[in-house]
């Protein structure tokens, strides 16, 4: 499914549009997640492959990958420090923290992932299918 996706970060200083093809839309229960978000999970949708346009002062756009992590990494604006969609290059995937969009989209989470490491208070995971990691 095609997709525009528009969004910005807390303050306004910096806004986006995604364009590209949907590939996933998944609640990440990791501790990684939990740790970046302060909550139970992250709301992510995937766009692969996709097209980031960001607006704003680009110097004031921080990134923190964890030394040891593969993949993990955040992108954030430097004055809020809300969350703000980046590229994946080796997974050629753009990913973007679903609670920064500025629009309703017509489509919703498909499953939660890295379900094994659900903290126990975190919401309920009986309305999605859960994977231990990454679906099949």
């Amino acid at each position: 499914m095609q997709v525009e996706l528009k969004g910005s970060c807390l303050c306004g200083n910096h806004s986006y549009k995604v364009t590209g093809d949907v590939s996933g839309f998944y609640h990440c229960h990791c501790s990684r997640c939990r740790k970046m978000t302060g909550t139970g999970h992250a709301s992510n949708i995937i766009v692969k492959p996709g097209e980031l346009e960001l607006f704003g002062d680009l110097e004031e756009i921080g990134v923190f990958k964890v030394p040891d992590a593969e993949r993990f990494a955040s992108r954030f604006c430097k004055n809020c420090g809300g969350p703000i969609p980046r590229v994946a290059r080796k997974m050629q995937m753009v990913v973007v923290p679903a609670g920064t969009l500025d629009q309703e989209i017509d489509f919703k989470p498909q499953c939660r992932i890295f379900s094994d490491s659900k903290v126990n208070w975190s919401c309920s995971s009986e309305e999605l299918p859960s994977f231990a990691q990454y679906p099949e």
